[in-house]
């Protein structure tokens, strides 16, 4: 695989064109995640879910991953699937944590994405499913919503 610029904006399209599939991931895994932590997650509109594909990739050290491991998946199928499972895990879950950001959103995007990944099944290789599943964990987490991110950590500490 060869990387430019050019291939890089192309898998920028392609991911922005995907929100039609990937908002509505992210609402039932936010859904989903909301019911069995016991809080109310904000929903994701279409326009949060652009502004954060623009955000991710005018990042331009970002984007050229991003845009690989969206590449890779994109392609990937294994005859049978399974004797693949291993490789699209990896590079889903890589995904889904390089879109989320920093630690502990990064780590938080990881674990997402597994729990996303087992309710992704429409895709046209079994790469797909696992892009899919990482596209909509490291977004959904990378996005505001959730109660314990909209105020300050207790836990920092301030020079008096």
């Amino acid at each position: 695989m060869h990387l430019t610029p050019e291939v890089v904006a192309h898998e920028y399209e392609w991911v922005a064109d995907r929100g039609d599939r990937i908002v509505p991931l992210v609402n039932e895994v936010r859904a989903d995640l909301g019911d069995l932590f016991g809080t109310t997650v904000d929903t994701v509109e279409q326009s949060q879910y652009h502004d954060a594909v623009d955000e991710v990739f005018a990042d331009g050290d970002r984007a050229v991953n991003v845009a690989a491991l969206v590449r890779l998946l994109r392609k990937l199928d294994v005859e049978g699937d399974y004797p693949g499972f291993v490789v699209d895990e990896l590079l889903g879950r890589e995904l889904a944590g390089m879109i989320a950001g920093t630690q502990p959103f990064r780590l938080l995007g990881e674990a997402t994405f597994h729990y996303a990944d087992v309710h992704v099944h429409q895709g046209e290789t079994a790469g797909v499913d696992d892009l899919d599943a990482a596209l909509a964990a490291g977004f959904q987490t990378r996005l505001p919503g959730w109660d314990w991110t909209d105020s300050p950590s207790p836990f920092r500490v301030t020079r008096p």
